[in-house]
This record gives structure tokens, sequence and C-alpha cells, in this order.
């Protein structure tokens, strides 16, 4: 009775869970700009960045949740008579979960122009555009049936009625954003944005009788970066999600120290600080970055309504990043202050 009790707290909580927030998404979100906002893309220091990241969460109460994703985007100038830019990319994502392996792969290419709001090179409008075809499957042999237990006993033996004539879908999901960045006095650097995902309503369900779609979602999100010294700054993130008559918040900061400031281009630095995720998990990070290459670790700390099965275990989530400048004609490298840097 204990054993079935914890299962149906699990479920509950699980259930809890999903309501809350359709899409995935990174404790370290602000490695993965595309996925909060596409209109973020080019707000960062340098001509090219790649980014990957690999989450395992829920491994203390079941079956891992695994998500995989890999983000790459260039900036570069239009022509020698303006500043505008513009920036290319491609965010490429892939989770599965439970014994089913329900999964999802995304392929979305995105475009981005950055114009220009006045004569001091701080201020850009960006906008954006991402989309691309999306594919959700599932394997129905790692589940149980009810009618595969006879006189209380399960065995992959016995056969079930369940019929399944569709075990995937593929459909085209786009979105759109807009932002702001600009600097105020000499070393502080922000920017604001809205997206809207989803905003097509994909048709998300496996069989052709039922006709569930994939809910909008409204995001917010706001950065700053500012200098508390001549070797370290604070860098804070906040981003809020609407989606389906749900909301979630999360947001917190990092301590940046620089030991080398070598240039532009090069530096040797440490990270380190905290997020939180409302009524979810708190998520304490730190962050390597050794000249080109950064490597972040998190941990989730949960939270929520499953802290009690899980014993507050969420998920370790690891990234590696890499920026650089380009040898051509119009880097930002030879701009005055570029698209804002973070």
């Amino acid at each position: 009775m204990k054993k079935l009790l914890k299962i149906l707290l699990i479920l509950v909580c699980f259930s809890t869970v999903q309501l809350q927030g359709q899409d995935l998404n990174f404790s370290q979100f602000y490695e993965m700009p595309l996925l909060r906002n596409p209109a973020l893309a080019g707000i960062y220091k340098g001509d090219v960045r790649a980014t990957s990241a690999y989450r395992s969460q829920w491994a203390s109460v079941t079956v891992p949740y695994k998500t995989v994703a890999v983000g790459v985007e260039t900036k570069f100038g239009i022509s020698q008579n303006t500043d505008d830019y513009l920036s290319v990319g491609l965010q490429v994502t892939n989770d599965i979960a439970g014994d089913s392996k329900l999964g999802k792969t995304q392929i979305l290419p995105m475009v981005a122009m950055h114009k220009i709001l006045n004569n001091t090179n701080s201020g850009y409008l960006t906008l954006a555009f991402m989309g691309g075809p999306v594919q959700q499957r599932f394997d129905p042999s790692g589940l149980k049936f009810d009618d595969q237990f006879v006189n209380g006993a399960y065995s992959a033996l016995n056969p079930t009625r369940q019929v399944f004539n569709n075990t995937n879908v593929t459909y085209w999901d786009p979105s759109v954003g807009l932002s702001f960045s600009n600097i105020l006095g000499y070393d502080t650097k922000f920017y604001a944005g809205v997206g809207y995902f989803h905003f097509l309503k994909p048709r998300v369900a496996f069989s052709s009788i039922n006709d569930i779609r994939l809910n909008p979602k409204l995001t917010l999100n706001v950065g700053c970066n500012t200098m508390l010294g001549d070797m370290d700054r604070l860098i804070l993130y906040l981003d809020y999600f609407m989606q389906g008559g749900n909301n979630q918040a999360q947001g917190g900061f990092m301590v940046k120290h620089d030991f080398i400031q070598d240039g532009e281009e090069e530096s040797l630095a440490f990270s380190a600080g905290g997020f939180y995720r409302w009524n979810d998990a708190l998520m304490p990070v730190i962050k390597l970055d050794y000249y080109s290459l950064g490597i972040g670790v998190s941990y989730d700390i949960n939270m929520s309504k499953l802290r009690t099965a899980s014993t507050y275990r969420g998920g370790l989530e690891v990234t590696v990043s890499y920026k650089s400048f380009l040898n051509i004609r119009n880097s930002s490298l030879q701009k005055m202050r570029c698209v804002v840097p973070f």
C-alpha cells in the first residue's frame, strides 16, 4: 500500500509539473537564447557563437528525462556604410522522457535583423524569426497495460488490446521575437525582449481523431551586465512565460571575475551564482571561461510538490559554449560598441 501511494503521489506531481510548462527549459537558460526569444540572437561579444547543453532530470524518481540542445549563430555587418547587423543561426533540440521514450526533436533555423537607433553605436532594435520542423514520437513497447496483469502478476508475454496506429507526428512551428539592447553610461549593458512561440497552434495529437493543439507561448526577457570593479561584474537574467493559462518565472544572477583581460577577444574568468524557477527549483551554477571556450555546470534542487518523492534532487545540467571573432571585413570587433555584448 505504501508503494502504491508513492506511485500515485509521483503521478500527481508529474501532472502538475507538466501543466506548468509545455516547452522544454534549461536551468542555464541564458546559454540557449533562441529558446528564450529568437530576438536575443546576436547579443554577445564576438561574430560567432555555438552552445551545447545536456540535461538529465528525475533520475531519483523514475527513468531520467534527458535533453540535448545545440545552438549556432553568427552575425555580420550588412555593409561598410551602416552599423546595422544581420544574424543567422540554427537551434536543434532533442529530448526523451519516461518508459515510453516520449521524445521531441526540433530543427529551427533563425534570422534576425539588428537596426541601430542612434549615433553612439549602443542602441539596437532586433526583429527575429525562427521556425522549422518538429517531430514528436513514442515507443509503446516499453509501456505496461492493465490487461497484461493476470491474477495481479504482470507478464510481457500477455497480449494487450491496446493498438497504436501512429507513434509519431511532424509539424511546422514558427516563432517571432523583438528585443531592444543598449548601454547606460560606460559599463552597464542591458536588453529587454518579447517573444511569441507556436502562434500557428500546431496540431500535436498522435491520433487523427483528436484535435490537440500546442498552446501559443508569450515570453518576456530582461538581462543586465554591470561592472562591480576593474575585474568583476554582475550579470542578471529574468524570464517570464505565459502559455495555455499557466505562467512561470525564472531568474537570478552571476558574479564574474576576470583573471586575465587581454583585448576584446580573450579572457580567463570564473563565474558563480544562483537561479530560481518559481515554485519549481533552486539552481546553483558555476562557469569557467577559458578564452573562447566556456563550460557551465548547474544542479536543480527540487522545490516543487515532487520534492518529497525526489528528496529534493532534480537534475544535472552541463553546457559548453564557444564565442569568437572572425577575420572578416565587417567583424563586430571593428565597431565601436556594436551589439550589446553579454
